[in-house]
């Protein structure tokens, strides 16, 4: 007598078998992932790019002295005092690639406010979170309200006022701040008045009015204290310039309230402390 198979409860029982191996094999690869990502090095978001190194978006160091270092975009060698910490070095030319754009946005605004037209050019892909980009766009913001804010009589000729304020602007050094004790905005506040006025060193009391406002705008940007933020310092500085032309040149810029958008991409903002901070 033939004994009789059961083939229907064998193949369910390895079909069970199957799925459990799967079951497990699926669940020791995901265990084998997590632990491969813990060593993985933590991916940089476009805001962390922004705020630090341009290249790997680690933190920036800087230097009591001056280094030999070689741009890693142009290979261009020059001393420097500042990089990332794993070693990249971005020149100021490639830092600031692309603001040669903001001529023709100057050209073509009619804005009175120059807060409103420094928040363009900082909109821009060529401007970072902090940088000395800052230097020739506080200059050029300011330039450019006063003369759609000024008489017939007082207007400049625009374009190569521009021209002049970026060319002057580019002169003064990334981590001046800090390493001179004259922020880069507010210098170009001193720039802004020096065009207008066509100051020059043998001048007399525009030599006086140029001075004298870059210092009322250094010390706005020392009474706010440290660490550097070049969004502040290019707010005070512009707010401070607004006040001093219409008090000194007769001239009427707007004067915003302003609220700043990007404490979330500065690893240094002060929070609170800042007179542009949103939250009070």
């Amino acid at each position: 007598m033939k004994s009789s198979i059961n083939y229907g409860s064998r193949y369910g029982s390895a079909k069970r078998y199957a799925v459990w191996l799967s079951f497990i094999a699926a669940a020791f690869l995901c265990f084998c992932l997590s632990a491969c990502s813990e060593h993985e090095p933590q991916k940089q978001t476009p805001d962390m790019r922004n705020e630090e190194c341009l290249i790997c978006g680690a933190p920036l160091e800087y230097l009591s002295q001056d280094t030999l270092m070689e741009c890693v975009l142009c290979h261009k060698q020059e001393p420097s005092k500042t990089r990332c910490v794993d070693g990249h070095y971005v020149c100021s030319d490639c830092h600031t690639a692309g603001m040669d754009s903001i001529v023709a946005l100057c050209m073509a605004e009619t804005s009175k406010d120059p807060v409103a037209i420094l928040e363009k050019m900082m909109s821009r892909s060529f401007c970072h979170m902090h940088g000395p980009e800052h230097h020739v766009l506080v200059g050029a913001a300011l330039l450019t309200a006063y003369n759609n804010a000024a008489p017939d009589s007082m207007k400049i000729d625009l374009q190569s006022g521009l021209l002049e304020v970026m060319s002057r602007g580019r002169q003064v050094p990334g981590g001046a701040c800090g390493y001179m004790g004259a922020c880069g905005a507010a210098v170009s506040t001193g720039i802004f008045m020096s065009v207008v006025t066509s100051n020059t060193p043998l001048s007399t009391d525009t030599w006086r009015l140029c001075n004298l406002m870059t210092a009322k705008a250094l010390e706005q940007v020392a009474l706010n204290g440290g660490p550097r933020c070049c969004k502040r310092d290019s707010y005070l500085s512009i707010l401070t310039a607004v006040d001093f032309v219409k008090e000194r040149l007769g001239v009427e810029m707007e004067k915003p309230d302003v609220r700043c958008s990007r404490s979330h991409i500065n690893n240094q903002c002060i929070g609170k402390k800042c007179p542009f901070s949103p939250v009070k």
